[in-house]
C-alpha cells in the first residue's frame, strides 16, 4: 500500500503518507494555552507521517471562538512546547496551523473583547462558542484598515517564530475554510476596491504577503499553506475559483515551501487542476464536504498522482492508532459525537488503540 510508504523531498521527510488534518477540539484554557490533555492527544497520534495541529490564533484579534488555543504569548509557547516535545519523544513530526478568524469572532468570545474585522464588513451568519459556555451569532465585523492588514501580517510572522521556538517542525497557514486568508480570496467576503480587492492578483495579495512574511521569519522550508478552492462552508462564495487559485499556486511554486495542503470539491476538482502547477510536496484532503476520508480513497488519490500525502480528519479522532489500523485492516472505532467539543479528556484522549481494546497492551 503506497499510503504506508515513506515520502521524502527537499523540504519534507516522513515515514508514511498519512497526515492528521487540523481539527478544532476546544481543549484550551481560558487564556488560550493548550491543556495537559492536548499533550496526550497529539502524543497518542504521533505514528502519523505528519500531525497538523488544530487551528491556533496568532493574535487575540484573530481569536474566532472561546477555547480555541493561541500562540501569542510566552505562556502559550511554553504550553505548546510540551506538545511538540511529547510528539517528538514518540518519533513523530508536528506542525502548528496558524488560523486567524478575521470576520469570525465575538467580543464575548475573545480574551481582549475586540470586535472582529475582515477584508470587508460582511457578517459570517453562523454561531460560535462564548467564554461563558453559551453560543451566539457572529456579529457584524468591521472592514480592516491598511494598518490593520499590515499588523495581521506581522502577527502571523511573530506567532510563526514562537511556533518554531516551541519546537514545532513547521507552520501551516490556514488559508481555507472561511478564515482570514480565505476571506481575502473569496468573492463575497472581499468587496474591497483598494490593492487588496477587485482583481485576481489583488485578492490574492494578502495570502502572498503572509506567506512571504512567515517564510522570511522562519524559512520557506518550514512554511506551508492550506487552501480550499471553491469551498462553500460558512456561506463562502467563489463563483469561478480556477483563475484565482491557478495564479496563486503559480506564485507559490518556486518558493521552496514545506508543502501545500489542498482540499478538493465536487464542483471544482482543485487537486486535478492545481497539482501540476505546484512544484513541492502536496497533501490532499479529499473528505471536505464529503464522506470522511478512508484508506481506499486516499490510496486512489495517490495512485492518480493527485497528491504525495493524504490527510485524514475524523478517522483520527476515535482512532489514535489509525496508521496501524490501516496497516492491519483493523476496523475503525466510531466517534462519540456528544463529547466531540467537550472540555475534558472524555471523547478526546480516552479512545483505545486496537491492541489495548483487546487487552494486549
Amino acid at each position: 500500500m503506497r499510503l504506508l510508504t515513506p515520502y521524502r523531498s527537499d523540504t519534507l521527510a516522513v515515514p508514511n503518507r498519512i497526515v492528521m488534518a487540523p481539527m478544532t477540539r476546544l481543549r484550551s484554557t481560558e487564556d488560550g494555552s493548550p491543556t495537559t490533555d492536548v499533550i496526550e492527544y497529539y502524543r497518542q497520534r504521533a505514528s502519523a507521517g505528519l500531525l497538523v495541529t488544530e487551528g491556533i490564533w496568532p493574535h487575540s484579534l484573530g481569536q474566532s471562538e472561546a477555547w480555541i488555543p493561541g500562540l501569542q504569548t510566552a505562556a502559550h509557547q511554553h504550553a505548546w512546547a510540551a506538545v511538540a516535545s511529547a510528539v517528538h519523544s514518540e518519533g513523530g513530526r508536528i506542525v502548528a496551523q496558524l488560523m486567524h478568524g478575521g470576520r469570525k469572532g465575538h467580543p464575548a468570545a475573545r480574551l481582549d473583547g475586540s470586535v472582529p474585522a475582515g477584508p470587508s464588513a460582511v457578517p459570517d451568519g453562523d454561531v460560535l462558542h462564548l467564554l461563558d459556555g453559551t453560543k451566539a451569532a457572529w456579529p457584524a465585523p468591521s472592514a480592516m484598515s491598511l494598518a490593520a492588514i499590515e499588523a495581521a501580517i506581522d502577527h502571523y510572522a511573530a506567532s510563526a517564530r514562537r511556533a518554531i521556538d516551541a519546537g514545532f517542525d513547521g507552520v501551516e497557514l490556514h488559508g481555507a475554510n472561511s478564515y482570514l486568508i480565505h476571506q481575502f480570496l473569496a468573492d463575497n467576503t472581499n468587496l474591497r476596491s483598494d490593492r487588496y480587492g477587485g482583481s485576481v492578483h489583488n485578492r490574492m495579495r494578502f495570502a502572498v504577503e503572509v506567506v512571504d512574511a512567515v517564510a522570511e521569519e522562519i524559512g520557506a522550508d518550514r512554511t506551508a499553506l492550506r487552501l480550499s478552492p471553491g469551498n462553500p462552508q460558512f456561506s463562502m462564495i467563489e463563483r469561478d475559483p480556477a483563475p484565482l487559485y491557478r495564479a496563486l499556486i503559480d506564485e507559490m511554486s518556486g518558493r521552496g515551501l514545506l508543502y501545500l495542503h489542498l482540499t478538493d470539491d465536487d464542483r471544482y476538482p482543485a487537486l486535478a487542476d492545481l497539482r501540476p502547477r505546484f512544484d513541492g510536496p502536496l497533501i490532499a484532503n479529499i473528505g471536505e464536504n464529503r464522506a470522511p476520508t478512508n484508506a481506499a480513497g486516499a490510496e486512489e488519490a495517490l495512485r492518480r498522482g493527485l497528491a504525495d500525502l493524504v490527510s485524514f480528519g475524523r478517522a483520527f479522532i476515535a482512532n489514535p492508532d489509525l496508521v496501524e489500523r490501516i496497516r492491519t485492516g483493523t476496523p475503525l472505532s466510531e466517534i462519540r459525537e456528544d463529547v466531540l467539543y467537550g472540555r475534558t479528556a472524555a471523547g478526546y484522549t480516552d479512545y483505545p488503540s486496537a491492541l489495548s481494546a483487546c487487552g494486549n497492551r
